[in-house]
């Protein structure tokens, strides 16, 4: 996609933003770098043979450099600065001035690269959205860290046209499903996550009749429902007997509608009207840290749209908590209720900065160093993209890592569609649960923006 593109696509999800009238919290950390000029490509965008650790080229060199890094995913921002922290005593004369948030992540992107101002290292959507970016990001293949990476995230990094080069390292490897609480479930007669439709329905009158809320939403947050919704996304190509690149892709030409997949049309958002209906007072207004409360403090029974990011905020908060881990049921196919494995989320580097090299030596030292390797499970207690023998103490991963193994990993569907999409159908779906816009009415938008948004080039 070219620069004249992204323009477009920033005007398209502004309008909408201010159109949909809802949006979520956003966080940040740190300090953005002060916008740096214009620079030629440097020489070093055709990758060396061999690139020196971290370690050796710091101590190399007394260039002092200033790395702007500017992602989604606010729940890592902790780990994150404690990444900073260790590699500011590898490399003293580099500094890195990171910036997070969530809400709006897409449009605040767009508007940087329109304007010039291009982080070193930025994040986008993997898979799909890879080519949106691809002309601003660096290709690694041949980097070091392209040794440790493991092979099914370095596919995610890849072009989807022609399926070359690597453009993008990961924070981590990724399980999506329903985290729930073990012991309300049991006080609560229910001795088996319900695997369908019908028994889900079941299990919110019971924890609804023992005191409980059912479900914790962060309804607030446009991001929940695209973790939530790839789960009925799979299953309607499933049962269409079509891959859930081709559904999606269908949905881009305009060649298909909502109503056309029960799973979507029906499931899909009588499992939303489930969880409003069972869950926090105001859903609207719920973001990720009431979820964390809620769920934390044994409020609530289950917690929608997250995954092993916060499972540390959880613990911190009840040290006891029970976690338990399984797929969305989104049919009266128990099969189907499966749990959702792969990266989502690449973080890019930046092809034109002038401190192109400082910034391969950190991302480098992150996925080569003992430190940067145990760091994804040590600290940031996730799925490790690399290739690592570590065994993660997290339950969401462990849990994860054994339904996968029994059920199989159902596909990452919210890699086929881009960022800019995902907010418009968040946003579509508060409209949704606010009573602006009726099922039907939602399901036009969303048909109209998905063709409008990811249409066929």
């Amino acid at each position: 996609m070219k620069k004249k593109m992204l323009s477009v696509l920033l005007c398209t999800a502004m309008t909408t933003a201010l159109l949909a009238g809802c949006g979520g919290s956003g966080d940040s950390a740190g300090t953005p770098a002060a916008e740096e000029p214009a620079v030629e490509t440097p020489a070093a965008q055709e990758p060396a043979a061999e690139t020196p650790a971290a370690e050796e080229s710091a101590a190399a060199s007394d260039e002092e450099a200033e790395i702007y890094m500017f992602i989604s995913s606010p729940e890592y921002a902790d780990a994150i600065n404690e990444l900073i922290d260790a590699y500011k005593e590898v490399a003293p004369n580099v500094t890195i001035n990171y910036e997070t948030t969530q809400n709006d992540y897409p449009t605040l992107l767009k508007a940087k690269l329109n304007s010039g101002e291009v982080p070193e290292i930025f994040s986008s959507t993997s898979g799909k959205e890879i080519d949106v970016y691809k002309e601003y990001s660096f290709d690694l293949t041949g980097q070091a860290l392209e040794s440790t990476m493991q092979p099914a995230v370095a596919s995610m990094m890849a072009s989807p046209e022609d399926g070359s080069g690597l453009y993008g390292i990961a924070i981590k490897g990724n399980y999506f499903g329903m985290i729930y609480n073990k012991a309300i479930f049991e006080e609560c007669g229910i001795t088996a996550f319900p695997s369908t439709v019908s028994e889900m329905e079941a299990a919110c009158e019971k924890i609804s009749a023992a005191g409980y809320k059912p479900f914790t939403t962060g309804f607030n947050e446009w991001w929940v429902f695209k973790h939530v919704g790839q789960h009925f996304v799979n299953a309607a190509a499933q049962n269409a007997g079509i891959s859930t690149a081709e559904l999606v892709a269908k949905f881009e030409k305009g060649e298909a509608k909502v109503s056309d997949y029960p799973e979507l049309y029906n499931n899909f958002f009588d499992f939303i009207d489930l969880a409003v209906k069972y869950g926090d007072d105001k859903p609207l207004e719920t973001a990720l840290d009431g979820e964390l409360s809620a769920f934390g403090t044994g409020k609530a029974a289950m917690i929608c749209g997250q995954g092993a990011w916060v499972e540390a905020d959880l613990l911190a908060i009840d040290p006891n908590l029970q976690i338990g881990f399984n797929g969305y049921p989104v049919t009266d196919n128990a099969a189907q209720c499966q749990v959702i494995g792969g990266s989502d989320q690449a973080l890019r580097i930046s092809a034109d900065s002038p401190v192109l090299q400082p910034t391969l030596d950190f991302v480098n030292w992150w996925y080569t160093s003992d430190y940067g390797k145990s760091w994804f499970t040590d600290v940031a207690g996730v799925v490790p993209p690399i290739v690592s023998d570590a065994e993660s103490t997290f339950e969401v991963v462990k849990q994860g890592d054994a339904l996968s193994a029994e059920k199989g990993a159902a596909d990452l569907s919210i890699c086929y569609s881009t960022d800019s999409w995902h907010q418009t159908f968040g946003e579509i779906m508060q409209s949704y649960i606010s009573g602006s816009v009726d099922k039907d009415g939602a399901c036009a938008q969303i048909e109209e923006q998905w063709a409008a948004i990811d249409g066929a080039d």
